[in-house]
């Protein structure tokens, strides 16, 4: 005769055996599978921060955390990138600290924090504003001999920057990097990037603004003497009285290094059908000649502004 005892064991025994082998098994995946340690880093995720406020220090971006645990589990953990959430909802410009502990990390059950790094995060929340920054171009150097740098402009001439208010309002201008103009002897548009400080360069990123450059020759003015008059449209032999000019002109000044003699840079012209019948003077038009790489010459005075138109006599 079967004892209570076994025929309650030998009720619904199939469902039991599976019940057992389930048990072991599960016994073995969480308990008796191996367990190791690794140190991981866990992003930290800023969530819910009001738009009228912002973050203004710079803070270390990761957890650096400690766990142990079965072998399986470290391996899902690492692969569905865990975060450390911070709910800033009720967050109230000024310094919070939040606390990092491993209840903070969503963890699945089975995996122990042994140790984390850092377990305080400062956070200074500021309100978020705008302010205009003027652009200042800082330059270094001179152009080419003989040249004068005459313009130098900004596009854009100025910048707006969103960021934390405390700090914007300790920035007074954004400045350039060194532009050098050591050489120059053209005018020039440069790509030149803003000389940033790390804190705005967080805020405004690599950012470039175009420099034009204008340089211009320089021009001396010049007393020239013996230019020769030159007669056009004759219909016989002519000659002026004097036969030659001087000219009070701005030259540039490279030209006049190079040219040996400054008459040479000049025309001077009369014209016979302009010849009155009273007196015999005629107009003295006087030209610089256009010499390519520099700018025109400018004639100011011309000493004597009228010549007598005389016929060459036959021999």
């Amino acid at each position: 005769m079967r004892s209570p005892f076994f025929e309650l064991l030998a009720k619904h025994w199939h469902l039991k055996l599976l019940s057992l082998i389930i048990g072991a098994s599960l016994w073995y995946f969480v308990v008796g599978e191996d367990q190791i340690d690794i140190t991981i880093n866990v992003p930290i995720e800023i969530h819910n921060l009001p738009p009228d406020l912002v973050i203004a220090n710079q803070f270390k971006k990761d957890i650096e955390v400690s766990i142990r645990g079965p072998r399986r589990m470290i391996q899902e953990v690492r692969q569905h990138n865990i975060s450390r959430p911070v709910d800033l909802t009720q967050v109230e410009a000024g310094a919070i600290v939040i606390t990092n502990d491993g209840d903070s990390i969503p963890f699945p059950q089975g995996i122990t924090v042994q140790r984390l790094q850092p377990t305080n995060l400062t956070l200074l929340v500021d309100q978020l504003s705008e302010k205009d920054f003027t652009i200042n171009a800082i330059t270094e150097g001179e152009p080419g001999a003989g040249y004068t740098l005459r313009s130098l402009t900004l596009d854009p001439k100025q910048l707006t920057v969103t960021g934390p208010k405390s700090f914007l309002e300790q920035q007074s201008a954004l400045n350039t990097v060194v532009i050098n103009l050591d050489g120059l002897a053209r005018s020039t548009k440069l790509q030149v990037q803003l000389d940033l400080s790390p804190n705005m360069l967080s805020l405004m990123g690599e950012t470039v603004v175009t420099v034009s450059l204008e340089v211009a020759e320089n021009m001396l003015t010049k007393t020239v003497r013996g230019i020769p008059v030159n007669v056009r449209d004759a219909e016989q032999p002519m000659k002026t009285e004097p036969g030659m000019v001087t000219v009070e002109a701005n030259i540039p000044e490279n030209l006049i290094r190079d040219t040996p003699e400054l008459a040479m840079l000049f025309r001077a012209m009369v014209s016979s059908k302009s010849l009155p019948e009273s007196k015999g003077l005629v107009q003295v038009n006087v030209n610089g000649i256009n010499v390519p790489g520099h700018p025109p010459i400018s004639v100011i005075t011309v000493k004597p502004d009228q010549v007598r138109l005389l016929p060459i006599a036959e021999p």
